[in-house]
Order: C-alpha cells, then sequence, then structure tokens
C-alpha cells in the first residue's frame, strides 16, 4: 500500500512502541446455542454505526482477501481462500454474530489486491480487510486498523546464485515490488534519495514478481520478509531463491476496516485482545507459521518474533511511524 514512514530498522526494533497483533482461533461464523445469540443485540455507543448496520440487516459480513498473500490470505489448491489472516477474520466474525444477537452470519468473501484493498473497505465493499497491510499514518487517513497480527520488515528475494546482499548492490539491476505496496514505497524512495540507480519497478501482485524473478527478467523482489518466505517455500523449486539484506523497513501487519463505525472497530479490538490473552491468537499462528500449510504441506518453520511476542504482552493499535 501508499507511502508510510518507515519504521528505524534493527536498533529501533528495541524500542518498545511496537504494537502488538492480536489474532484469534479459526472459527465458522456460525451459530452457536448460548445465551449470547439468543440474547437482543446490545445497546452501542452513540454515532453512525454504518457497517454494523450493513451487518445487521443483510445478515453478511465481506472478508477482502489476496489471491497469494502466502500464508497471510491466498487461495489453496481448490481456490478457496485461506491463510492466517483469514482465520483471525473468522473469529472476528463470530464475534460480530455474537454483539449482533444474530443467530447466522453468512461469510462473504470479496478477491482484492495492494491496489484496491483500501478502496474495498472505504467504499464498504467488504467490512474486513484480511491480509498482510501495515499499518501507517498515512492508510489511517481513510480507514482504521485493529491489533497488529505480525510484525516484519522489507527485505528482498533472490535467485540462490545471485550475489547481491543489499539494497545497493541493485545498482543497474531490475528491483520489482507489488504497486501501492509499503516495500514499493520504501525502495523507490531510497533509490531517489540515494542516487542508486536501480531500475525498480512495479508489478500486479507477488505471484507476478516471483515469475519475473524466475524467468530472470527480475534480479529482485521486495516485500515483507515473511511473505517471501511463504511464496518461496511454495514455489515450484524453493532452492532456486533466497532471501537477503537487512530490514528496510519495520511493519506492523494488522486486520483494516472502516474508520466510521467506532462501535464496529471496539468489537474487533475486544477479540482480538481475547484472542491474544487466551492464547488462541498463538495457537492460529503455529498453525500457518509452524506446521505443513497448503497447497503443498510445506512448513514456513517461522517461529514468532521477540517483536510480536513483547508486542503482545499489551496488546493495542497505537503503533509507531
Amino acid at each position: 500500500a501508499p507511502a508510510h514512514k518507515a519504521w528505524p530498522v534493527l536498533g529501533a526494533m528495541l524500542v518498545p512502541a511496537l504494537v502488538a497483533a492480536c489474532l484469534a482461533a479459526p472459527a465458522q461464523a456460525r451459530p452457536k446455542a448460548d445465551a449470547a445469540a439468543a440474547a437482543p443485540a446490545p445497546s452501542e455507543d452513540a454515532g453512525p454505526h454504518p457497517v454494523l448496520d450493513r451487518i445487521r440487516s443483510t445478515g453478511r459480513i465481506v472478508l477482502a482477501h489476496r489471491e497469494s498473500s502466502v500464508p497471510f490470505s491466498y487461495y489453496d489448491a481448490n481456490r478457496k481462500p485461506v491463510g492466517y489472516a483469514l482465520d483471525l477474520c473468522k473469529d472476528v466474525a463470530e464475534a460480530v454474530r455474537r454483539h449482533l444477537g444474530l443467530k447466522t452470519l453468512e461469510i462473504g468473501y470479496l478477491p482484492i489486491t495492494t491496489a484496491n484493498r483500501i478502496d474495498a473497505i472505504a467504499s464498504g465493499k467488504a467490512d474486513l480487510e484480511c491480509g498482510s497491510t501495515t499499518n501507517n499514518a498515512e492508510r489511517r487517513q481513510k480507514v482504521a486498523f485493529t491489533i497488529p497480527h505480525y510484525i516484519t520488515g522489507s527485505r528482498y528475494a533472490v535467485r540462490a546464485d545471485s550475489k547481491i546482499e543489499e539494497l545497493a548492490q541493485f545498482e543497474g539491476h531490475v528491483l520489482v515490488s507489488t504497486a501501492g505496496s509499503t516495500p514499493f514505497k520504501a525502495i523507490d524512495t531510497a533509490n531517489r534519495d540515494r542516487l542508486l540507480r536501480i531500475d525498480v519497478k512495479a508489478v500486479k501482485d507477488n505471484a507476478e514478481a516471483m515469475k519475473m524473478l524466475a524467468d530472470k527478467s527480475a534480479d529482485g523482489f521486495a516485500m515483507d520478509d515473511v511473505q517471501l518466505y511463504g511464496l518461496i517455500a511454495e514455489s515450484p523449486s524453493p532452492a532456486q531463491f533466497k532471501v537477503v539484506g537487512k530490514f528496510l523497513t519495520i511493519e506492523p501487519l494488522a486486520i483494516m476496516m472502516s474508520k466510521d463505525d467506532a462501535a464496529f472497530k471496539k468489537v474487533v479490538d475486544e477479540e482480538m485482545r481475547r484472542m491474544i490473552r487466551s492464547g488462541d491468537a498463538e495457537k492460529i499462528y503455529n498453525r500457518w507459521f509452524m506446521t505443513p500449510i497448503p497447497p503443498k504441506n510445506v512448513s514456513m518453520n517461522l517461529p514468532m518474533s521477540y517483536l510480536l511476542r513483547d508486542s503482545w504482552r499489551y496488546p493495542s493499535d497505537a503503533v509507531a511511524n
């Protein structure tokens, strides 16, 4: 997505300003024979409730998802949306059902890209964006975010035989990133400010970037390192690629929603905190980062970082910029 103030690199990573991510154990938005479902919808804070009112009247919540953002949200072999962020969103959807006192709540899915994901939320086409979007000040002018579910940083995927290890070494080479993403803005700004003479190109999505890297029409792919590891693990030839470089940015990834419905955001935030404090969020994390995942049943083997673990000690949607 759009530009942001990149978080300071490794030194700043030690500053406890990073905020946590709240996750939730996967659950379908299904009816439950509990008191909450039978009770009438609780009163809500004064003010407009466009999202909650829409969900209440339609009996449907729409989750926006990515097509190739492994393991956050992507298509499995059957073109079914799956992933870590989607599992969290499904638990949030169940919390919304209980809050509204609905017996059932249908879940709809909307595929989005880095270029149109903010508009999908701001325009009301989707209620939650379940992917790998960085919470930053520029985006918060248009949308809201809940507690981060992952903290990552921008690095580079290159071919295994590449001698490139840092950004400056891409001089005279093609470096791609997805259009509208935070890593794209970071490398484009660094390239211009430092006169690096890198051929920076924007591509439609992660799948296109990996294809260009594989067929040698690009020499590097800049993206959040966790996504790079996931894409490599799911590629036809994982040994063909490697991840290099220091963090160019630090990114708190979080579920995105409308900024015009404070009551809806409160429900989302409270469910995220519940999942984190109960340990449900960590269980979901381990499912997607520490065990085999579809479609190839390959494990990413990425233990939770100390940045995320520390931020979950005090779950908050406030992040440094």
